[in-house]
């Protein structure tokens, strides 16, 4: 069975009493990719690496990469793991106007329906259509009429981009209620879990806006349903789940069957709370920031660690760079943080949302990693000096500095993998 098939039988499997999930990793970081890689393969998991419309599009997005660009990025790291880069089930998240979305909704609809294209032509089988976004000329809220409309124009594109390359055709995942991706900008008072009336609205409207399309095999394949559970981070704090809050909605997915739901913005959730989602019907998890939040402590852990070992190397340098490029890119970050001077250097560099993320390509931040990694050319790591600079990370032995980040990016998928695994 390819990864596509056992993604499409998920909702069928789940309500068979198959309680197993999907981690979804949405990261372009060829780190956190190579340890989404072996967490999968080593659980026998299927891997599931997905990019967003912002990171990687025709225009390149931030990371100047397109979607063939992301696949072959994909599976140029399975290859040197030795992991079947056939076995990996790529996905688009997000795919909608989003990018474009200061633009006439005409104009941003069609660059989003290349997009969508390209993504389902480099053989991209899970697609999130999210037209959800207002454009320059839209109202606001969009009416979810319209939303499902052009989820519907999204999903040709689609099917057109995988028949036109020989691909099999795709997965969809459709929804309104999608949390912002990156988390959310404000603190956390209150997250509203979804209505169950509205999910059966967009599922409905969503079916006439397909069938009117003659895209009736393609509701055949929508797969999942975005909803919010009650998870959200933001800054400094993470809204538990609660399933009691979401008993509601799990009673209604239990009673209409058919379709599982996605949960996005579950990262920095405790491995119980993962384990409750998968559970209650909500079958796949995405994360993001959570593992590059897991990547940034590792490293500036190694730099406290080799301001300890190098006469050469001052504790402190990577972050003293990494605030450089943050305070030459402040669109990156500034409508995120809040408080004194203090507040914000914090929130710069270990907020939740981890807004540092999108600066690791910079150049000035690459040779910084660079000249910290070079300290530990022919050295390992102790068990003592992690357990003073990095005491969550959970080690046994003495292990290479590029080994600390890929172990500390696995240990937080962890509660992931078990979630996923149980049923």
């Amino acid at each position: 069975m390819t990864p596509l098939d056992r993604f499409l039988a998920l909702p069928t499997s789940f309500n068979e009493g198959h309680k197993r999930g999907l981690t979804s990793v949405c990261s372009a970081h060829p780190l956190v990719i190579e340890a989404a890689l072996l967490e999968a393969s080593e659980a026998e998991e299927t891997p599931c690496i997905e990019a967003t419309c912002n990171q990687v599009n025709q225009d390149g997005g931030y990371t100047g990469m397109t979607p063939q660009d992301f696949r072959d990025l994909v599976f140029s790291i399975a290859r040197k793991l030795e992991i079947d880069p056939n076995g990996i089930l790529l996905g688009g998240d997000h795919l909608g106007p989003n990018p474009w979305r200061d633009l006439p909704a005409k104009e941003a609809m069609a660059k989003a329906l290349t997009m969508t294209h390209a993504y389902a032509a480099a053989g991209f089988g899970k697609i999130h259509l999210d037209a959800s976004m207002s454009c320059a000329d839209d109202p606001t809220p969009l009416p979810a009429k319209t939303v499902a409309e052009r989820a519907a124009l999204l999903a040709q594109a689609a099917e057109e981009g995988a028949a036109s390359a020989g691909h099999p055709l795709p997965g969809y995942i459709i929804g309104t209620e999608v949390p912002v991706p990156g988390g959310a900008a404000e603190a956390l008072d209150h997250v509203v879990v979804s209505n169950p009336q509205d999910a059966e609205e967009t599922i409905s409207l969503h079916q006439e806006s397909f069938k009117s399309n003659k895209l009736d095999a393609a509701l055949d394949r929508v797969v999942a349903l975005v909803v919010q559970p009650g998870v959200e981070f933001g800054q400094t704090d993470i809204h538990r789940y609660n399933r009691i809050e979401a008993r509601d909605l799990i009673a209604w997915r239990d009673a209409a069957g058919k379709l599982v739901f996605e949960a996005h913005s579950t990262d920095y959730q405790t491995a119980q709370a993962l384990t409750e989602l998968v559970v209650d019907g909500f079958a796949i998890l995405k994360v993001g920031p959570g593992l590059t939040f897991a990547l940034r402590e590792a490293y500036y852990s190694l730099d406290q660690i080799a301001g300890d070992i190098s006469a050469e190397y001052e504790a402190g340098t990577l972050a003293g760079v990494m605030e450089d490029v943050m305070q030459r890119n402040p669109q990156y970050w500034q409508p995120y943080v809040e408080g004194d001077t203090d507040e914000q250097y914090r929130q710069r560099h270990e907020g939740l949302s981890d807004r540092i993320r999108y600066l690791w390509p910079d150049a000035a931040a690459v040779a910084a990693i660079d000249r910290l990694m070079m300290q530990f050319a022919g050295k390992t790591v102790s068990v003592e000096q992690l357990g003073k600079h990095h005491p969550d990370l959970k080690v046994t032995a003495p292990m290479t500095a590029r080994d600390v980040i890929i172990q500390a990016v696995r240990q937080a998928l962890s509660g992931y993998t078990s979630a996923c695994k149980q049923g």
